[in-house]
């Protein structure tokens, strides 16, 4: 079964950069309904007992291709939700600093190259989507969008996503209506850099 990943602050906690009424319909509506989504046609597909990652990373063994797509698109959601959830924090943002803040500027030149670079992907993905910063098992970094639900899982790049900015309207259209950029500049703010970190360090452990 796979499990709705727990809030440890609450619904209100990051204001103002996230208003209560978006974290409160997002998470209790729309993550909880990915979850609920995906639990049901994982049953049936038989594939309940997958790590989330296998999961969507082996799609493609699945027969059934409405099952196929509704995994797709609830375990994306699922999974893309989870990461979204696990990086903001109340005492977030500002720039990471140790050995993970080095290498984001090694990588990109300054942590706001990075950012531009991040943010220019999370504004330029048309429609709903997600903006993405992976590494993979060497321990270099890529930046990324993908449509809908999707992620470099799903997408077979073999990197796995570290941080995520959601970009679909139920994130941010409560307070910043269609001000997409206001709400991605805002989202660094809450950015929980040590829960990136971590992230990084457990993939590059594999």
């Amino acid at each position: 079964m796979f499990i709705q990943y727990k809030l440890p602050y609450e619904y209100d906690a990051l204001e103002p950069h996230i208003d209560e009424l978006t974290m409160e319909t997002h998470y209790s509506k729309h993550h909880a309904a990915y979850t609920k989504n995906l639990n049901e046609a994982a049953e049936k597909a038989n594939v309940s007992g997958f790590d989330i990652t296998e999961l969507l990373s082996s799609l493609a063994d699945i027969p059934d291709a409405a099952l196929r797509q509704t995994i797709r698109n609830n375990g994306g959601g699922f999974y893309n939700h989870n990461l979204y959830f696990s990086v903001m924090s109340p005492d977030g943002g500002g720039e990471p600093g140790g050995a993970f803040g080095a290498l984001l500027k090694k990588e990109f030149g300054s942590f706001s190259g990075f950012q531009e670079r991040l943010s220019g992907l999370a504004m330029g993905q048309f429609g709903s989507g997600w903006a993405w910063l992976s590494a993979d098992t060497e321990g270099r970094l890529f930046l990324s969008a993908s449509p809908n639900q999707d992620n470099p899982l799903i997408e077979g790049s073999g990197n796995i996503p570290v941080l995520g900015i959601d970009v679909w309207e139920h994130a941010y259209y409560l307070k910043y209506k269609n001000l997409r950029a206001d709400y991605v500049k805002a989202f660094y703010n809450v950015i929980n850099w040590k829960a990136v970190a971590d992230n990084y360090a457990r993939v590059t452990e594999k």
